[in-house]
């Protein structure tokens, strides 16, 4: 479909855009600092999951028509928006609430499903793989492949280098661990990080 250098590039070039911090490791390292090392494995897992749903849409045409749509970029921006906001609020309101025994396998599910929304529901994403894998695509092959492939393996770079970020941040919060005080104003900053995110999205302009 591509050649070896065209490939390689892609590679490079995804690489970069993954260890590259943006919005998507800023909630990992929120969600990993409010709920521990589970909750931010299953919202790494969920964003990655997210993602692929661009990379389908994408491959069929449905981001196309979004980002075309001036409406359907503003809706599905705000839905976005306003999930994150509502989700750093909920952090917030919980931050002093202690954790009960079965919070990993509860928060780490609730976790997960609200990582492949917040995902899904970001028209930036779907902009970005629209803009991006193009690049890489050769025209007069199949271009839905193509274009499945290498949205494949850019998700997997990104949820790869989510996964370490979980790993670093978890390390950090089980430093504090002894001081119940700073948990809870590391639960409150995570929830501030989070509503931070969903007014930049809300702020987001379309691309001409």
């Amino acid at each position: 479909m591509f050649g070896n250098q065209t490939f390689l590039l892609f590679l490079a070039a995804a690489l970069l855009v993954a260890i590259t911090p943006g919005p998507g490791v800023f909630y990992i390292v929120a969600r990993t600092l409010a709920g521990g090392r589970g909750e931010g494995l299953a919202s790494s897992v969920g964003l990655g999951l997210g993602g692929l749903v661009h990379v389908l849409a994408g491959a069929v045409g449905l981001s196309t028509l979004v980002m075309a749509s001036a409406e359907a970029f503003t809706l599905l921006k705000i839905a976005g928006g306003l999930y994150l906001v509502w989700l750093g609020i909920k952090t917030w309101r919980e931050a002093r609430i202690g954790e009960p025994t079965d919070v990993h396998t509860t928060g780490a599910r609730r976790a997960f499903r609200e990582g492949i929304v917040v995902e899904a529901l970001n028209p930036k994403t779907a902009a970005f793989f629209l803009a991006f894998i193009p690049q890489f695509v050769d025209p007069s092959a199949n271009v839905a492949t193509q274009f499945i492939t290498l949205g494949l393996i850019s998700v997997a770079l990104n949820t790869g280098v989510d996964l370490i970020v979980t790993y670093w941040a978890a390390k950090a919060r089980a430093g504090f661990a002894k001081r119940p005080s700073f948990i809870v104003k590391t639960r409150q900053a995570s929830g501030a990080v989070m509503c931070g995110l969903g007014a930049t999205l809300l702020l987001a302009r379309r691309t001409s």
